[in-house]
């Protein structure tokens, strides 16, 4: 069973911006890409057919933190870690990985929940299914210890959290005055 996976990458000159540095829109890509990458180890693809219904993963959720920049023509790492399994779904982290001299250095640590749905050809409706046994028998989450310390094993946000940083931006956004009559 497997929680990890690494997919090594060389930045492309197409990938950077006018500085060199990798624009941020494709660290999404490199995410992407490991994951369809994890899959194909697996034996499996990312979309496949069962049947008369076409089964994907489509993203819900997907995020990006930038530690450091990535420049053309450098190595990194893109390493994706399971984080959760769910019936439909699958919560992964990325942490992307430079060789800078000895040392490894991580430059963006991203995540990503994606949903196991299938297609009917007929209607072209998209609906949520259970994860094929196939597939989820591959599969587990990682042990704790192999998480960045910012991310939680099975950790949602709770409404009470979304309500109290509500009130946090209410209370640190400045207001704009109106102007007086």
């Amino acid at each position: 069973m497997s929680y990890e996976f690494t997919l090594t990458h060389r930045v492309e000159f197409s990938e950077t911006d006018m500085a060199g540095i990798v624009h941020f829109a494709n660290f999404f890509r490199m995410m992407e890409n490991t994951e369809h990458a994890f899959f194909r180890a697996l034996g499996f693809s990312i979309h496949a057919q069962e049947g008369v219904k076409a089964v994907g993963w489509p993203r819900v959720s997907a995020t990006c933190e930038y530690l450091r920049p990535l420049r053309f023509e450098e190595v990194v790492d893109v390493q994706l870690i399971i984080t959760e399994i769910r019936p439909r779904s699958i919560r992964y982290v990325f942490r992307f990985w430079k060789k800078d001299t000895l040392t490894r250095v991580e430059v963006a640590r991203g995540g990503m929940t994606t949903v196991c749905a299938s297609v009917d050809k007929a209607t072209g409706q998209i609906a949520a299914v259970p994860i094929p046994e196939l597939i989820r028998a591959k599969l587990a989450e990682a042990p704790a210890e192999l998480l960045p310390p910012s991310v939680g094993l099975k950790s949602s946000p709770s409404p009470a959290k979304f309500s109290a940083a509500r009130e946090l931006k209410k209370e640190t956004t400045p207001r704009k005055r109106r102007p007086s009559k």
